[in-house]
């Protein structure tokens, strides 16, 4: 009799817990949905914040302005639903406009296009000195928040094409340049950018090589096949979500082939700039290097430094030091050698009174 109590008492408990468990794991998944969602409002926030203080450090020396235009249309795979009202239309995205104060407005100037780095990141005054210096040479910028950029909601965040359209949105930014500002010089433009933005520097001058003059890859994104490789889970897990490539490099090598810069060097006809550091715990050297040699394969002509242990590693010719303002010197000149720019930099003490006042 006790023994058949205590069956009686038990499992009504834990039929009470099994009831209980969807609930719960339902709880979960909604609180991480409340988080994501306010993980959004505050990364638009932040990007608020951050457009206010460029006026601050370059408006003494630059027009500023962020203008909508337009991408392309999502691909069909991360559509889920394509008889919706709006479908194949073509993606909004801004850009930032650098125009230098004091130049001329009946003469034409070279463009500088400038793709940001990162998986999901943005453009921001972590450019400061580097806008002040192309400023200062008499450069006009454009600056694409391509698809995927934080900053601009969920939805913009959740359409990346990671070397795929987000080339496209850069390569629409180029082209709204030429097409809407006169003091533009359409034969005389270039494009350069650091890791994820060296990746879609390297892809607009693939697939657009006659638009281009020059340009230059900083510590580029390569070769995807490899970066799974040594990334962790959570980074690759970035590219396998299912509004982005949507498979992991297992489950589909080749479209991580057609993403990379390395397995596409045949297509290079635009003179271009490489450097990589040794000791970049980003993007890996040999990420490059397998860039490097397949460009080399192909016998294409560029030029390229892999730098030894440079200090700041990802970002050492970013950052502030003598060493990096050497490196960004050695950058302008192989630039201004095709882009020809009004006032071009000498010395690296013309950077430093450009981009740091003094």
């Amino acid at each position: 009799m006790l023994l058949s109590t205590l069956i009686i008492f038990v499992f009504p408990n834990i039929s009470s817990a099994q009831s209980e468990a969807p609930a719960t794991s339902k709880e979960v998944q909604e609180l991480k949905d409340q988080i994501s969602n306010l993980r959004h409002v505050h990364n638009r926030l932040q990007k608020s914040i951050d457009d206010l203080i460029w006026f601050e450090r370059v408006g003494d020396v630059a027009y500023i302005d962020k203008v909508f235009l337009t991408g392309p249309p999502k691909p069909d795979r991360v559509e889920k639903n394509k008889d919706r009202q709006g479908y194949g239309n073509p993606i909004n995205i801004q850009a930032y406009v650098f125009i230098p104060k004091g130049i001329d407005p009946a003469r034409k100037y070279p463009l500088m296009v400038l793709p940001h780095g990162g998986v999901h990141s943005n453009f921001n005054t972590f450019y400061t000195h580097i806008i002040r210096e192309l400023m200062a040479q008499q450069y006009i910028v454009v600056a694409t928040e391509y698809r995927g950029s934080t900053g601009y909601g969920k939805r913009f965040y959740e359409s990346i094409d990671y070397g795929g359209l987000e080339v496209e949105d850069v390569y629409a930014s180029r082209n709204y340049m030429v097409e809407n500002y006169d003091i533009v010089d359409r034969n005389n433009i270039g494009i350069f950018g650091w890791s994820h933005g060296g990746l879609i520097t390297l892809f607009n001058i693939f697939n657009h090589p006659k638009d281009y003059k020059v340009a230059y890859a900083g510590v580029p994104v390569s070769d995807l096949v490899a970066r799974m490789g040594y990334k962790t889970e959570g980074y690759r897990e970035l590219y396998s979500a299912d509004f982005h490539i949507g498979k992991s490099a297992y489950e589909n090598v080749e479209e991580y082939k057609n993403r990379s810069p390395a397995w596409n060097a045949e297509k290079l006809q635009t003179p271009l700039l490489i450097h990589t550091n040794t000791n970049d715990a980003d993007v890996n050297v040999l990420e490059v290097q397998h860039l490097i040699k397949s460009l080399k394969a192909a016998n294409k002509k560029f030029e390229y430094e892999v730098y030894e242990k440079i200090p700041g590693g990802h970002i050492f010719d970013r950052i502030d030091s003598k060493k990096a303002k050497a490196v960004r010197l050695k950058i302008y000149k192989f630039l201004a050698g095709y882009l020809n720019p009004p006032k071009p930099f000498s010395t690296v003490k013309d950077l430093q009174k450009a981009a740091y006042r003094y």
